[in-house]
């Protein structure tokens, strides 16, 4: 049983009724936080009772201090009062203001007495939520391990009060908040209260939005958006969760890069990458931010030696810094990477929680792609930290541009409340939803289902209301035919119900059946489980997916076991094959997101896919365990054709055996992931995968990679992919339209394979030596040059229109025109620029140029200083000075290189002459 419902059992033993005084109107109670949990929820859902925790000890808030003195409620308070009291028999004190307390305990043997001060001997303290004196030593109270009972209400002192801010000058407030519990402003209805056998829903919502709009104000003073457009860095995208957490920067998605929150008496402000914690542009925002987090204190401002930066851009503000790499108690502020493990985690989260002011940043998508199948939102360094103040951060990284700053007057988009109008519309089928906040909800949704939820009530409230909503609609389906527009509610269910099917939710009782591109209804697993043997060695420079040759049907728990002495390698197994993630997609063929990874680190693990899909074992670089036996229950075969391996025999009968709906082609080099139904349509593979791995050498060889390659690169058809017509990547993704194109040995014969060939050599190109955005579309075309001509005997005028003669003349022509300018020098113009040194040289220069590349280390990063390396180095392989040829086409060659190529001989043939020579004067 879980901390939170034993809690909630030993506080409600033997309560059958809540009979509250009438005249007594109570405040709805706001929960944050990961420890605080409802005990008494009204008609409406608003919290009248609640506890929490805090360091060692514990506290009960109830929303009217009448509450506390109502014999009515005696067996409750009773409960309360043994609950808080960690050391049995320990004193119970009572403030004078509860003084009839005492006798209610004292009618059921509960000893008490009557303590104007709080005191360490006590093992339990009551008092009222009005007293100013005594904030700090209550805190400490709990902290050390005492237990508070403390009632209260706040909206009749806020309308004594002139403009307060409830929640963080409320008294009891500045006390029970470091436990996630707040006084508000809201009257509690108490027409209707009933005795929860379980543990009431925490609400999603509850409204406090107008006392976070001066926080939101003093932050962005004299700020009109967040630009950071020349940070070179890529942020990670925020999931702004929290009941009192708030975004800053927004994108035109509403996906946030900066955030701040209020917890309990502290603050927080999060950025999607530590280089904005030391951005020029953002100087402004530094300040304020600093200024916010110090609350007037005027305190010391901690910053890890990490951001000097930071410290700097404070400096010349004015605001002095203190470099320091741990977290001080005499600190105000604190500011740090959140990314870094090295952090005590509880320590930071009391420091808040106590007042401290606490500036980080950090992005996860790096951490992410290094650990596939291990969600960020539970296990990156900085959610570990940060989730409890409602702001995590994302996988999802952000384009670096300008953000815009949410203005006072217009709604912004939040999790909690577009939750809230989700569940209205899906009741009712209408409501007031912004354009883009559904399309956001979705993923957001999903995200936030990742965080575990286990005895943290808030999380696990969201997952009910959820099961709930998703059990009683239908799932949409998403077809080509009938698309699903993803900014309405059926787009944000797709999304939403993968993330519950993810989190662990029963899909049998959730979802309907699904028959779709990715699921077949019809597909029943084999009833005993299968073994297969899957080669665990990965000699490559990433982790690759190992095919198992099973597929998932839909909705389908399976189970996967291995040996105990494999758990600790690291594997992961992954369902389904299209990763592309379609949450920026108008319109929806498909589910967002179809895959689910999931960590081998136990001998046996079970999970779920709702969308069905095949299976594979994902291996880590320069993992060596060779071959594992893999055990899956629930799965069933799917047809898988290997070249060298399987005989056409076998091939026929696993089309007609194999009913899984997607299955492969594969050679050592290239597997091709294709519909079943196609796969139909071929009799014999061998000898198409015969000339696709005669491409992939060729592939190979223009790359100087060696050949057969380390690990096979992998292309998936997809009925929607997230960009383009193909891309490139891991697997490399194309259209279903394109299936034709990839297992006609024909057609490639006759039309050639650009698109596939094109990704490819984008998978060869390297950093060392791509200039983007100029080359990153261009160079790769080499390799669909050079497959073409090679290979498939093609040649380049014929394999592409753009590379007809007068076209490229017209091109280098128009180029010159305009004066060369790098800026005009991109896609076919600068492929034009290679294609010309490769018809007078050759492609040997390239293949041993791109050799010496691959043996470098140390190289520039800089495309100017790329540019100049390869003037170098090809002027050095073909013993010519190519710097009149290079400057012809503008490109920037540093002086010391230029000088170093004089004692070459000069490259007459250079065209560029020619092509000055006959240019008309413009």
């Amino acid at each position: 049983m879980s901390a939170p419902t034993a809690a909630f059992e030993a506080l409600m033993n033997g309560v059958t009724s809540w009979d509250v005084p009438e005249d007594a109107v109570p405040c709805e109670l706001l929960l944050v936080g990961e420890a605080a949990f409802p005990v008494m929820v009204n008609d409406a859902g608003q919290v009248l009772i609640a506890a929490s925790s805090y360091g060692r000890g514990r506290l009960v808030v109830v929303a009217h201090e009448a509450y506390l003195v109502e014999a009515q409620l005696a067996p409750f308070l009773i409960n309360a009062v043994g609950w808080l009291c960690a050391s049995p028999g320990a004193p119970v004190g009572i403030h004078p203001s509860l003084a009839a307390l005492a006798q209610i305990l004292g009618g059921s043997n509960v000893e008490s007495k009557i303590e104007p001060e709080v005191k360490d001997s006590l093992g339990v303290y009551c008092i009222d939520a009005y007293n100013e004196t005594m904030t700090e030593k209550l805190v400490q109270f709990v902290k050390r391990g005492g237990g508070l009972l403390i009632g209260g209400q706040a909206w009749d002192w806020a309308n004594q009060g002139e403009d307060e801010r409830v929640l963080f000058t409320f008294p009891g407030n500045l006390v029970t908040s470091v436990a996630g519990v707040y006084f508000t402003d809201n009257k509690g209805d108490t027409s209707f209260f009933k005795v929860s056998k379980k543990m009431p829903k925490t609400p999603v919502l509850v409204s406090c939005e107008d006392d976070l709009s001066e926080d939101r104000e003093e932050l962005l003073r004299g700020i009109s958006e967040l630009d950071i457009t020349n940070t070179d860095c890529f942020p990670s995208q925020l999931l702004v969760h929290g009941a009192l957490a708030f975004p800053l920067g927004l994108d035109s998605y509403h996906g946030c890069v900066i955030a701040a929150a209020r917890y309990g008496q502290g603050r927080v402000v999060v950025a999607g990458h530590k280089a904005l914690l030391g951005a020029s542009k953002l100087s402004p925002f530094l300040l304020n931010a600093v200024r916010w987090l110090d609350a007037n204190r005027r305190g010391k401002i901690l910053v890890h030696p990490e951001l000097r930066a930071l410290s700097a851009q404070l400096a010349a503000g004015g605001v002095d810094t203190t470099l320091e790499p741990q977290l001080s108690s005499d600190a105000s502020v604190y500011c740090f990477e959140a990314g870094n493990s090295e952090v005590d985690v509880k320590e930071v989260q009391e420091f808040v929680a106590e007042g401290g002011g606490l500036f980080v940043g950090a992005q996860a998508w790096w951490w992410a792609f290094k650990n596939p199948g291990v969600s960020p939102m539970a296990k990156f360094p900085g959610n570990l930290l940060l989730n409890p103040f409602g702001i995590s951060i994302t996988s999802q990284s952000l384009n670096p541009g300008p953000f815009r700053t949410p203005k006072a007057s217009i709604r912004t988009y939040h999790f909690r409340s577009t939750l809230a109008e989700f569940q209205v519309i899906m009741g009712r089928k209408r409501g007031n939803v912004e354009k883009g906040w559904l399309a956001k909800l979705g993923p957001d949704g999903a995200a936030f289902l990742q965080i575990p939820a286990d005895d943290v009530p808030t999380y696990t409230s969201v997952h009910r209301l959820l099961r709930k909503l998703l059990s009683r609609y239908r799932l949409p389906v998403a077809t080509r035919e009938n698309p699903v527009i993803n900014d309405c509610c059926r787009g944000a269910m797709l999304s939403l119900a993968t993330g519950l099917a993810h989190s662990g939710c029963d899909l049998a009782l959730l979802i309907p059946e699904i028959d779709d591109v990715y699921s077949c209804p019809y597909l029943r697993p084999s009833e005993s489980p299968i073994t297969v043997e899957v080669n665990c060695t990965n000699p490559g420079t990433r982790y690759c997916w190992v095919s198992t040759g099973l597929y998932i049907p839909s909705r389908q728990i399976i189970e996967v076991s291995l040996p105990e002495a494999a758990t600790s390698a690291d594997l992961k197994f992954q369902i389904g094959c299209h990763t592309d993630d379609l949450t920026r997609a108008s319109k929806l063929f498909r589910a967002p997101l179809v895959i689910n990874r999931c960590c081998l680190d136990k001998p046996t693990k079970s999970t779920t896919c709702l969308w069905g899909g095949l299976l594979y074992i994902i291996v880590p670089q320069s993992c060596k365990l060779g071959p594992v036996p893999i055990t899956v229950r629930g799965a069933v075969h799917a047809p898988c054709y290997k070249l060298g391996e399987t005989t056409q025999e076998e091939w026929k009968r696993r089309l007609q055996e194999n009913p899984g709906p997607w299955g492969e082609l594969a050679t050592d080099n290239i597997i091709l992931t294709l519909p079943t139904a196609n796969l139909r349509t071929l009799e014999n593979p061998e000898p198409l995968l015969r000339l696709w791995d005669e491409v992939m050498a060729a592939v190979a060889r223009l790359g100087a990679e060696p050949f057969p390659l380390r690990l096979p690169q992998r292309i998936v058809a997809d009925v929607q992919i997230s960009v383009g017509w193909m891309h490139a990547g891991y697997p490399i993704m194309c259209h279903l339209e394109s299936v034709q194109e990839l297992i006609s040995e024909k057609l490639i014969r006759t039309k050639g394979l650009w698109g596939p060939v094109h990704e490819l050599g984008r998978n060869q190109q390297r950093q060392e030596w791509d200039l983007p955005p100029h080359t990153t579309e261009a160079a790769c075309n080499l390799w669909c040059v050079y497959v073409h001509e090679t290979v498939l005997g093609i040649p380049r005028a014929r394999a592409n229109i753009a590379l007809w003669p007068p076209v490229r003349e017209k091109r280098v022509r128009i180029y010159l025109s305009k004066g060369p300018n790098l800026k005009n020098w991109n896609g076919w113009t600068a492929l034009e620029t290679y294609l010309q040194l490769q018809e007078a040289f050759g492609w040997e220069p390239f293949i041993r140029l791109f050799t010496e590349y691959r043996n470098q280390t140390d190289l520039p990063t800089d495309n100017v200083g790329k540019m100049s390396l390869w003037v170098k180095t090809f002027s050095q392989q073909v013993q010519k000075n190519l710097v009149p040829f290079f400057e012809a086409w503008a490109w920037p060659i540093q002086k010391e290189v230029a000088t170093s190529l004089a004692y070459l001989p000069e490259w007459k043939e250079n065209i560029m002459k020619l092509y000055l020579l006959t240019q008309m004067p413009h």
